[in-house]
């Protein structure tokens, strides 16, 4: 077994080098939003531009499992490390494209580095940290991820008012040098070293399957049709390819991803609860804003802070649910989160025909409150339930999770919304039917809350006071 046998970290410049690269990962992701219009007059082929999104997403998305497990192989920080790397190269890269194409398969590059970056962020932190210190420092991740998020589009427009789009990749460069210099001088671990038996089909099959699912979701309805041969073709043989993973992993001695995560009952309902977190907030921070511009008229920058309303009282309330699940137990904080968020989103879908900016930040705000006592709660729950040498793998399934949310819940609510919007010309939407399509839309989103309710009820109700604690040397500030 590999554990992690001696750490000799500065928790604090940890801390802000992670915060640092957790940005720089979760701005990338939204920035060319609003950078587009300046591209495509730059590179041409408007036709490819919603490739810029979907391949740095996969590429993401689908090596997230891969990395968490050579984490627990071979320790935190190399993979880490590789991950800003990756990062790093892909956004110089992205900054000298010379067509649509190369800058696509650059942004690929770039979610490959981030697929190490974000879960390796947050199970560096379960590591250094005791179970009642992770709340708040979960909390300071979360309010960089949410304030990174209303962040990236208004760069993204600063950079292309003044016709340098290409400096939203350069900015990238002295962080992630600052960020991974802070790591390497800080961060240091002891790894029990053995030899090792690499699951690379197990890694080849989960890769190219979920390369197939989640394309094919992503793609689903925009690129091609639902019921197109590409879109049945790209679901039968990620299905195909899938089912042989799972094959290949019951009989592998060190399989990428181990089923076991699945058979325990807290590991599998905090990650149904990972995969509905992730549809929830996509659900809600792409269709906010388009509901209060369509239906009342407002200003980008009005709907955007109505929208980071949600991202403020998420950290407020991460930072406080340590004091809760230590006292009443994670299922009971995850609960209460739960319960906000049913709050907000019923007031969302039952006012969506009354539309206000007041109640949609109010309600936002209510959501990121139960928001960060669910996420935080679930996760560290995950997490404190397993040794080292397994704790990277249980962080990377829950941030999967995620991840695989997003993609299916973005696919579907656009579905969802879609449908009413087909009724009209998409380019003048009367008010009534953007307040129709956005309501179903935040109908549905409640429907995925409580699907998430029926998870967290499962949830063993005990503490988890047979946590794993960190050695006394990661304590060392």
């Amino acid at each position: 077994m590999t554990t992690a046998v001696g750490f000799r970290s500065e928790r604090g410049p940890i801390l802000i080098s992670l915060m640092v690269t957790t940005g720089l990962v979760a701005i990338d992701a939204t920035v060319l939003a609003t950078a587009v219009p300046t591209i495509v007059n730059d590179l041409g082929d408007f036709a490819l531009f919603p490739w810029l999104f979907s391949v740095y997403l996969l590429a993401q998305a689908v090596t997230v499992p891969i990395y968490a497990k050579l984490s627990d192989t071979f320790g935190r920080k190399p993979i880490i490390l590789i991950g800003i790397g990756l990062f790093l190269l892909g956004s110089i890269l992205c900054g000298f494209a010379w067509s649509m194409p190369a800058l696509i398969a650059f942004r690929a590059v770039q979610g490959l580095g981030a697929g190490a970056v974000q879960p390796m962020s947050i199970t560096i932190v379960g590591d250094i940290y005791t179970v009642a210190e992770r709340a708040r420092t979960q909390g300071y991740l979360a309010a960089v991820w949410g304030v990174s998020s209303v962040v990236g589009p208004t760069l993204g427009g600063l950079f292309s008012q003044f016709g340098i789009w290409r400096g939203v990749f350069f900015i990238n460069i002295p962080l992630c040098i600052l960020a991974g210099w802070m790591l390497i001088r800080s961060f240091h671990e002891s790894i029990e070293k053995r030899e090792h038996k690499i699951d690379y089909l197990g890694g080849v099959l989960l890769t190219v399957s979920l390369t197939f699912v989640i394309l094919a979701v992503l793609e689903g309805g925009q690129a091609w049709a639902w019921d197109s041969p590409q879109s049945i073709g790209a679901f039968a043989i990620g299905g195909v390819l899938l089912a042989a993973f799972i094959f290949v992993e019951t009989r592998a001695a060190e399989p990428i991803l181990p089923l076991w995560v699945f058979s325990r009952r807290l590991l599998l309902t905090t990650t149904l609860i990972g995969l509905g977190t992730g549809a929830m907030v996509l659900g809600l921070t792409s269709f906010v804003p388009t509901y209060l511009e369509g239906s009342l008229g407002v200003p980008p920058i009005v709907a955007g802070l109505a929208l980071a309303a949600l991202t403020l009282g998420w950290p407020i309330s991460a930072g406080f649910s340590g004091r809760f699940y230590l006292r009443i137990g994670f299922r009971r904080t995850a609960l209460i989160g739960l319960t906000f968020v049913l709050l907000g989103t019923a007031s969302l879908a039952f006012f969506a025909n009354s539309p206000s900016v007041a109640i949609v930040a109010i309600s936002c705000f209510v959501i990121g409150l139960g928001m960060g006592l669910v996420s935080t709660s679930a996760l560290i729950a995950a997490q404190s339930s397993v040794p080292w040498n397994e704790r990277g793998v249980v962080t990377g399934t829950n941030m999967f999770a995620r991840s695989i949310g997003s993609a299916v819940g973005v696919a579907v609510f656009g579905a969802i919304a879609n449908s009413i919007f087909a009724r009209e010309d998409a380019a003048s939407l009367s008010p009534a039917t953007v307040q129709a399509g956005s309501g179903a839309v935040f109908l549905a989103v409640f429907i995925v809350v409580v699907a998430s309710v029926a998870a967290a009820l499962a949830m063993p109700k005990s503490h988890v006071e047979f946590a794993v604690q960190v050695p006394p040397e990661a304590a060392s500030a």
